[in-house]
């Protein structure tokens, strides 16, 4: 379901031909990896928290993990992840395929400037085997309401 979300979300700027499918999981940053071929730095893993009560995607390059500092600094609370559940319940998507497209209006999405140093970086499209390439800029430009933070630090 999610990943008919994600395309149709990119079917209304036609990138929905861009999306890539797999026949293995690319459900972490090492199996996204894998089934791309590329650096697992590249893949752009998108986390889930509560900051709030409200819900907060980050989205990071994949050798990089939350600041607990520089997070409390930019959002006013501590970095508090999602239960798989929730993250289900409150993104639209699973564990393992979740992305920062066809997101509730009422998530924000923050995008961390570890995505910046690559040409081109890896979000999944929903589903446990799936990702798009796109560009740092592409990304900002089609995440509705995306902004940019330095919430990470590499592993």
């Amino acid at each position: 379901m999610s990943l008919a979300a994600v395309r149709e979300y990119f079917k209304k700027i036609g990138f929905e031909n861009r999306i890539l499918e797999f026949d293995i999981s690319s459900a972490t940053v090492e199996l996204a990896a894998l089934a791309l071929d590329c650096e697992a730095c590249r893949i752009a893993k998108t986390l889930s928290f509560d900051c709030n009560g409200e819900t907060l995607l980050i989205v990071a390059a994949g050798d990089c993990r939350i600041d607990n500092a520089k997070y409390k600094q930019q959002f006013q609370c501590k970095a508090k992840m999602l239960t798989t559940t929730e993250v289900l319940f409150r993104t639209g998507h699973a564990v393992g395929g979740v992305c920062p497209f066809a997101v509730p209006d009422d998530v924000k999405v923050c995008l961390d400037v570890s995505l910046k140093r690559f040409q081109t970086v890896y979000p999944a499209c929903g589903s446990a085997n799936s990702a798009i390439e796109l560009t740092p800029d592409e990304l900002e430009k089609y995440v509705d309401g995306a902004f940019w933070a330095d919430v990470c630090k590499l592993k």
